[in-house]
């Protein structure tokens, strides 16, 4: 394996000091400026007694300094927590007693105000004194930058990098989302994001001149991945805080933006937008991941000249896994392409025997991107990772020419009277409807069939249809045993989704609570 140098930002900084590295919020921040502002950082951590390998908690929204942080995390050797801004304090506490943090790091109201607009707002934080687990210290994020400040300038000028990080040093610990159950930390090391940021290169291609446009939060990894990217390949990030539809379309209108990255549900906003959405000329990649994307949605983009390229990925494999340029979506809708640069994919029956082309499977990843164990649960490594193939849990084919069709995760699986039913083949056959702005389909408990179908649909602003009308459309498109009954479709106003857009299939579940409990209270 490769020995990793573990300061990219100083390396880039000598390289090309003056290039941007951060546009966000009308401030443009060249690599200089970056990493001296890392390097206080730096200095503040360590003036807190963090050494190489404590953990590092973070519970910050997207802005300069957090980028910062992330490399000034990586050049003391320490191990960065980002927490998902949306949890509750008893969340955080269970993710705390895992990874024992030495110090947290959060946003205050200075440091998210912005101006002063609610909506650029950080998220409320979370009464930390009433954790059953709190870390060592907590640190707001502007203590470790701020002019003047206790921690920062002092401690910078008399502060010595410790020594060279091992090749294997784990870098952050990234929580899973928990759709499948509670989350995990999966450990990830800059030689991951190292060879994660080579394999995306050699598919999408890098221009020096390059600007990644990045609404997705630095907790999730395709949100991290952007800051090691853009540093290893000398090119821009121009950041958001959150994605904000008007926002997101003001920054393709007035920045040189050539490559972004979307979930299905963000991508479907876009084009389904009230104002029409100014694709500029300058865009060549619209990554798009997190989730299946219908085919039709990625019809509709492609005809509109949005050069949409689907992925595959997990947090196990720092990001991308697969990846389809635009062309390859016109020949096939629905792949998400083939295997990066020395990734390998299988198709697996139960046992983790490969399958021939076109049977479908779990999906097996191996490579140099993929993650060596979850942080402190060895059940779940051994039973995810074997002679280094990633189980991912997800639903996949391989057809003759190599490319991979994902069809969802196996715990989304619905199976009803013996039979497999795939929601997302449902989701595509009820989203054909004009009335259908979206749908997601899931499994409920039943004690005759196993399982049933239920749907919860959003139709278009304006639009209408009864659910016969709805069903019987579908009918004509679905066998009847995939066809949930009249009773569990519910028409919602929108689709819970989780923090980085993806809807919530386990909040879904939940609206249909009242028929699970219905069907449990008839039973003899």
């Amino acid at each position: 394996m490769l020995s990793m140098k573990k300061d990219w930002l100083r390396w880039r900084a000598l390289a090309t000091p003056g290039k941007v590295a951060v546009v966000f919020e009308g401030r443009s921040v060249s690599y200089a400026e970056l990493d001296r502002l890392a390097r206080g950082q730096a200095a503040g951590l360590a003036a807190h007694g963090l050494r190489p390998g404590d953990r590092v908690a973070t519970r910050m929204e997207n802005s300069v300094e957090a980028i910062a942080l992330v490399h000034a995390v990586a050049r003391i050797g320490a191990v960065l927590v980002p927490l998902n801004t949306r949890l509750t304090a008893q969340e955080i506490a269970r993710q705390f007693s895992l990874v024992e943090p030495a110090l947290l790091v959060i946003d205050d109201e200075s440091a998210g105000a912005g101006n002063g607009d609610p909506k650029h707002r950080p998220a409320p934080t979370p009464d930390f004194q009433a954790c059953p687990v709190e870390p060592l210290q907590t640190v707001s994020l502007t203590r470790l930058v701020g002019d003047g400040s206790v921690i920062g300038r002092e401690e910078e000028r008399n502060w010595q990098e410790p020594r060279q990080a091992e090749k294997d040093q784990v870098q952050s610990i990234v929580f899973t989302s928990g759709s499948t159950g509670t989350p995990k930390g999966v450990q990830l090391s800059l030689a991951n994001h190292f060879w994660s940021a080579t394999a995306s290169a050699f598919r999408l291609g890098v221009d020096t001149e390059d600007s990644w446009l990045s609404c997705l939060p630095l907790y999730h990894v395709s949100g991290m991945a952007v800051v090691f990217r853009a540093c290893l390949y000398g090119t821009a990030v121009v950041l958001q805080r959150r994605f904000q539809l008007e926002e997101f379309q003001r920054c393709l209108r007035e920045n040189r933006v050539t490559q972004t990255s979307l979930v299905p549900t963000l991508l479907h906003r876009l084009l389904h937008s009230s104002t029409a959405t100014e694709w500029p000329q300058s865009l060549r990649t619209v990554l798009i991941g997190g989730a299946a994307a219908a085919p039709e949605l990625l019809r509709d983009a492609l005809e509109e000249g949005v050069p949409v390229t689907p992925t595959y990925g997990l947090t196990e494999t720092a990001t991308q896994a697969a990846t389809a340029l635009p062309a390859e979506v016109r020949k096939k809708p629905g792949t998400v392409g083939r295997p990066l640069l020395f990734t390998e994919l299988h198709i697996a029956d139960s046992a983790g025997h490969p399958l021939p082309p076109g049977e479908i499977g779990e999906i097996l990843v191996r490579g140099p991107q993929v993650t060596t164990a979850y942080y402190r649960n060895p059940a779940a490594t051994a039973a995810a990772l074997r002679e280094g193939w990633l189980r991912t849990g997800d639903m996949g084919r391989l057809d003759s020419d190599g490319d991979l069709f994902v069809l969802q995760r196996r715990a989304d699986l619905i199976v009803s009277g013996g039979e497999n039913i795939y929601p997302v083949e449902v989701e595509a056959a009820m989203r054909e409807h004009p009335a259908v702005a979206d749908v997601c389909v899931v499994g409920l408990p039943d004690a005759e069939w196993g399982q049933r179908c239920a749907a919860a649909v959003q139709l278009h602003a304006g639009a209408t249809v009864t659910r016969d009308a709805l069903l019987a459309f579908s009918r004509e498109r679905l066998a009847g045993y995939k066809q949930p009954s009249a009773k569990h479709v519910r028409f919602v106003d929108s689709l819970p989704e989780t923090a980085s857009g993806k809807i919530a299939r386990q909040a879904v579940r939940t609206m249909f609570e009242d028929v699970i409990a219905t069907r449990k209270e008839c039973q003899p």
